[in-house]
Order: C-alpha cells, then sequence, then structure tokens
C-alpha cells in the first residue's frame, strides 16, 4: 500500500529520542513523529505518552522527496475528542478582571473579532498607561537606592 499525505493509518513505535519518535508503518518505511505533535498538550518528556513497541494511529503529514515521512499522533484523534483552540477561546470569557495579569486588549464584543494589530495596540496603549501610573507612583513614595537611602 501507498502512503499518501493525509491517511490515517497504524503503525509501531521502534525508537524513541528527546525530540521524536519513530514509527515503523506499512510497507516497511517508517515515519517520525515530532514531539510537538505526539499530543494535543504541551510535551516535556515524550516517554510520559510512549513506549517502544507499542502501536500508534498517526496522521501521514509530508513525504519529502528523499523518502522522509512526517507523522502526527494529535491529528490521527478524531475531531470530537480533540479540543478545538476556537472553541476553547469561545468558551472563555473576554471580560477584563481586576486581577493583575488581566489585560483590557482582548475584545469585549464577542461577534466582531478583533485584528492582531488592534489588539496589539491597545495592548501597548494599556501598557504605557499602567508604566506611566507605575512612575507616577513611584515619583510620589519617592525611589529607594540600593543602600536603602531615600532618593528624593
Amino acid at each position: 500500500m501507498d502512503l499518501e499525505v493525509g491517511m490515517i493509518v497504524e503503525g509501531k513505535v521502534t525508537g524513541i529520542t528527546k525530540f521524536g519518535a519513530f514509527v515503523d508503518l506499512e510497507g516497511g518505511k517508517t515515519g517520525m513523529v515530532h514531539i510537538s505533535e505526539v499530543a494535543p498538550t504541551y510535551v516535556n518528556d515524550i516517554k510520559d505518552f510512549l513506549t517502544e513497541g507499542q502501536t500508534v494511529k498517526v496522521k501521514v503529514l509530508t513525504i519529502n522527496d528523499d523518502g522522509k515521512i512526517s507523522l502526527s499522533i494529535k491529528k490521527a484523534i478524531p475531531q470530537q475528542k480533540r479540543p478545538s483552540n476556537s472553541q476553547s477561546r469561545s468558551s472563555a470569557p473576554k471580560q477584563a478582571s481586576s486581577r493583575p495579569g488581566s489585560f483590557e486588549w482582548q475584545s469585549s464584543k464577542k461577534s466582531e473579532p478583533s485584528s492582531f494589530e488592534d489588539m496589539l495596540s491597545k495592548f501597548k496603549q494599556a501598557s504605557d498607561e499602567k508604566m506611566s501610573d507605575l512612575k507616577r507612583n513611584e515619583n510620589k513614595r519617592g525611589g529607594y537606592s540600593r543602600r536603602g537611602n531615600s532618593s528624593k
């Protein structure tokens, strides 16, 4: 059977490295699953997810002219089981809270998506305002030198 990009096939994990896993496929071919394609979550140690000899379903991402086959385990997972980024973003509230680290640059209108440039501009403006507030308050209280003396 010839492999084609987009196919989902089963294979056996034959080797694990820091950067990925090698998988034997049908027809005596071997492909590699990069560590970023192992699971839909962050993978620090690939051995937490895979073991040698394990049978896995993989999706063929690319087949290079030199015969190298790039595979993905996370893209072989059925769509309904895999959390979608757009679904998780849309269910998260976009309103700013009073917690430190929350930013007003996120769009408050749910129906109108902002462009990256708009969000970046709003973030920069909010950041500049916060920095000027911090500097203004620092001047009111008086800064401290390394020796602990007031620098008024």
